[in-house]
């Protein structure tokens, strides 16, 4: 808005989170709002963005497909217009095929690069013209499974450790203009990604199992842990901190 202190923090932020309607992002979401930003929580479906709201009124469910085209132009044109600014970006959705090599489809391989790094790409495109007048952040959440093998989830992995990259590239490129750019890598995290994939409960128990044998400190993350990480790097006392991308996973990384 119109002689709006660009440099201001906290209760005259606005904050754009992406998957917001479970897990990260939704506690992304309501971590930004319980520190006073303006937060506008997008994802395909109504209901469980509704759920993220409920009881905030610092929270705006946005429903729409980041893939779709002209949609990320429009996401950001909705925030300006109501908000007049946005200082934050976060770029938290995401899906999961899982699938050997030899299993794999054009169909699951699309809509993985579609939704985890197309759209982010062409999300922080339309954005940055209000990050650069705020001097804000963009978040991309990346996975620490991205940094080692995964076999079974090769594309999901690749389309992360594509995120990392951009996040290193894009922190040189955009440091001129002010903008910052860091990531997160979450570990094993207790979100339903496991139900978007389709996965018995059965098969849910094993990976679980598997996780917590690869995870040093011994227990599944909460979703508030991995928001705690993005709204610190995030804020302006993080100002000299850029193209980072920091392990949220107990120690899965390093072990």
């Amino acid at each position: 808005m119109p002689g709006m202190d660009i440099s201001a923090s906290g209760s005259s932020r606005t904050v754009l989170v992406t998957g917001a309607g479970t897990g990260i992002g939704r506690a992304t979401a309501r971590a930004f709002a319980a520190q006073g930003a303006q937060v506008v929580a997008v994802g395909r479906r109504g209901e469980p963005l509704a759920r993220t709201a409920a009881g905030c009124e610092r929270i705006t469910p946005l429903p729409a497909d980041i893939t779709a085209e002209g949609e990320p132009e429009r996401i950001v044109r909705s925030v300006t217009e109501a908000y007049g600014r946005l200082d934050v970006l976060v770029n938290n959705a995401a899906i999961v095929h899982s699938g050997a090599l030899g299993t794999l489809t054009p169909r699951l391989i699309t809509a993985q690069l579609q939704t985890n790094l197309v759209a982010p790409v062409l999300l922080s495109q339309a954005a940055l013209p209000p990050l650069e007048a705020s001097g804000g952040v963009i978040v991309n959440v990346s996975t620490s499974v991205g940094q080692r093998a995964w076999p079974g989830s090769s594309v999901y992995a690749a389309t992360k450790t594509a995120l990392e990259l951009l996040t290193r590239s894009w922190a040189v490129e955009l440091a001129p203009r002010g903008v910052r750019v860091v990531a997160v890598a979450p570990g094993a995290v207790d979100t339903p990604i496991g139900e978007h994939q389709g996965l018995t409960p059965e098969r849910m128990a094993a990976v679980r199992r598997w996780q917590l044998e690869h995870t040093p400190l011994g227990r599944i993350g909460r979703p508030e842990e991995v928001a705690w990480a993005i709204t610190r790097l995030a804020e302006p006392a993080a100002s000299f901190v850029t193209g980072v991308v920091l392990p949220v996973d107990g120690g899965a990384v390093v072990a």
